[in-house]
This record gives structure tokens, sequence and C-alpha cells, in this order.
């Protein structure tokens, strides 16, 4: 079946409300007129997300959170809830990120506890997996992959599996410039693609986005995509620059 397909770019640490601005209207004018355009998201840090989602309020790209947290309200200093990113316009999250689980100690259950939470509201969740180097070279990408997707998607309720977007991330590729092939991603892919299925069912398989991120640029962004069960990237560096996302929008078109 099609499956819309999803570039989205991660911030993380990076860009003041101005230099937010200054992007997205670079970017806005860099994909003009691109026929059949995929879904463009861009995830900046929570101090920037409503000068985001005022900056692109004129269609076009979507913005997203980087993170969240599984309660509404309380004695939880320097968390953000679903209910405040709704109350912004923010219409995505990200969950998992490999730097949040290698950084910050996240778990497989606080995955799974986000991601509920999530989907009691209406964001749209992009839910990060992916192997570390060492378990790569040891064979265990598959059962790593397929436990942290098994176990995010513990408790979820059929009706809801559809929202969710998942996000192959191979540790091993983020930042260092190292990319999977496409084969090597389509791979992976296809593995999480049936990991669902067994869940969900083939039907909300075929429907499943899939995005791969690491080391992404405009020149691997074309094979990619190319893939059979690669929906989409998740870029990192190259969001950064606004012409270099705009050409990976470009390529993946």
């Amino acid at each position: 079946m099609s499956r819309r397909p999803i570039i989205a770019g991660n911030w993380k640490l990076n860009k003041t409300h101005s230099e937010a601005r200054q992007f997205l209207l670079k970017l806005r004018n860099g994909i003009a007129g691109i026929d059949n355009p995929p879904e463009v998201l861009i995830c900046p840090p929570s101090v920037v997300l409503e000068t985001a989602v005022d900056a692109t309020r004129e269609g076009g790209i979507a913005i997203g959170a980087q993170n969240v947290y599984w309660e509404s309200a309380g004695a939880f200093t320097g968390e953000i809830s679903t209910e405040m990113l709704e109350s912004l316009g923010v219409s995505h999250v990200l969950i998992g990120h490999s730097e949040r689980r290698a950084l910050f100690g996240e778990s497989d259950e606080d995955v799974n506890r986000k991601l509920l939470k999530v989907l009691s509201g209406t964001l749209t969740p992009v839910v990060c997996v992916g192997e570390v180097l060492a378990e790569r070279e040891a064979g265990k990408t598959e059962h790593v992959v397929v436990e942290q997707v098994k176990n995010a998607l513990l408790g979820v309720a059929h009706e809801h599996a559809r929202r969710i977007v998942l996000a192959y991330e191979p540790v091993w590729a983020i930042g260092t410039g190292l990319s999977a092939t496409p084969d090597q991603a389509n791979t992976v892919h296809g593995l999480i693609r049936r990991s669902v299925g067994a869940i969900f069912g083939d039907a909300v398989a075929d429907e499943l986005r899939v995005l791969y991120g690491g080391s992404v640029n405009p020149d691997n962004t074309a094979g990619l995509m190319a893939e059979s069960d690669v929906d989409g990237v998740l870029v990192g560096g190259a969001s950064l620059d606004a012409g270099a996302f705009a050409g990976i929008i470009r390529a993946a078109v």
C-alpha cells in the first residue's frame, strides 16, 4: 500500500528563537513548489516550540517535541506533559530517542509509559528503537530491536496502533558519519513491520510508517527512500541547515 513519507528533523539542543524563525522561513522557501510533498516534521528544543508553531501556521511543516512525560501534572521538575504540548499546537513527539536512553537512563518501561500517555491524547508518537555497535557486531540486532518494539507497544489498544510512527536509529550510525546501507536499513524495517504485524495484524503493519535515522544527508536519502520498507528519515545534524534539509526533502521526493 502507499504510505506517505515523513521527513523529520531533530534539532536536539540547538537553535534559539530567532534562529528557529530564520530556519523555518528559509525551509518554507526551499521546499515551495514540490509536487506531492512528504510530511515534513521539525522537532526543536522545548523552549522554542511555541516560536516554531507560530512560524509554521501557514502549513506544510509540522512541529514535534523531543520528549514528554507520562504524568499530566505534579511535582516533576523539568518535565513537560502531553497537555502542555497539545495546548501549543504541537502535533508530534519523539519517544525513546537513543540519546534519551543512553544519556538520561530511559528504559523500555519508560518508553512504554510515555507512549501510552501520548496515545491517550492527540499527539502522534514517533517511537525510536535501535541497537548499539557492540550488539550489531554480536549479531543481536534482531533480538534488541524486536524486544524494544514489543516492550514499547505493551498495552497499546488496537485502535491506537495506527497512530504510531516507528523510527529505526542504529546507535552506531548517529552523528558518526556512518550510515546503514539501504539494504541494512530495509532489512531491519521489515523486521519491525513484521513484529508489529504479529501484535496488531497485517493491516496495521502495512499502514505503519518506519523512519530511518543515522547520519542521513542529501546524498544518501534517495537510496534509503527507494527501499520498500523505508517510509522516511529522522535527520539529526543535517536538519540544522535549512538548505541541506530542503535537499533531503527533495531527494526523498
